[in-house]
């Protein structure tokens, strides 16, 4: 199973992404991941992301299409892969499918995760997370014991600067911009599988897993 997960910010990819790929037996492949693992290994592309980064620049096009081909050349992908925050625009997307063409293994799918604003903006607005250790909660879905203190060491509880309202609505409008277009290249390329991210986290993987097994 060759696929391309898409949706918005908070739609659940990274969650369901795991539970997928282990289903599949195929590698969960984050760009999160990919890039990190450059920047660690020092290698020529995590130097030339480092350039753009230090100077709180976007790092080109070019250079994540040539990290995201670098790993799919590597030897761990017999069985296919999971794609996870890649591609981000249509150009992205195109250079994907030369990649992949090239290597004559296309996509077999692309599954949209479908949610809508209200519904993303509740979800990232009320997560809050431990000053101390970390542990995330939410203040509707995951309440702590005592409103504003971590369950686990007692610190205070916090909200990320990203998961603020305001900044949802921006970060869902770039969506709006720049990714979301691939969703109708993928509908014309006929790969597109849509399915609903509301609900229960394991009910949305079942729902996953159900239409993907229909993909030919």
């Amino acid at each position: 199973m060759r696929l391309v997960l898409v949706g918005p910010p908070g739609a659940g990819k990274g969650t369901q992404a795991q539970f997928l790929a282990a289903h599949f037996s195929i590698p969960h492949i984050s760009t999160g991941d990919i890039f990190r693992a450059n920047l660690k290994g020092n290698t020529p592309l995590g130097i030339e992301a480092k350039k753009f980064m230090d100077k709180g620049e976007l790092v080109p096009d070019s250079v994540t299409n040539d990290m995201v081909k670098d790993r799919l050349n590597q030897g761990d992908l017999e069985n296919g892969f999971l794609l996870d925050g890649y591609p981000r625009n249509v150009a992205q997307a195109e250079v994907l499918r030369a990649i992949l063409a090239e290597k004559g293994t296309p996509l077999h799918a692309a599954l949209e995760l479908s949610v809508n604003n209200e519904e993303i903006i509740s979800r990232l607005s009320g997560r809050r997370s431990c000053s101390n250790c970390q542990r995330p909660f939410h203040i509707e879905n995951e309440k702590p014991a005592v409103e504003g203190a971590c369950d686990n060491c007692g610190s205070p509880l916090i909200q990320r600067e990203d998961d603020k309202a305001e900044v949802i609505k921006r970060r869902l409008e770039v969506y709006a911009e720049q990714t979301e277009p691939i969703i109708s290249f993928y509908r014309n390329e006929g790969l597109l599988i849509t399915i609903s991210a509301t609900g229960a986290v394991n009910e949305i993987t079942e729902s996953a897993i159900a239409a993907l097994s229909r993909v030919k």
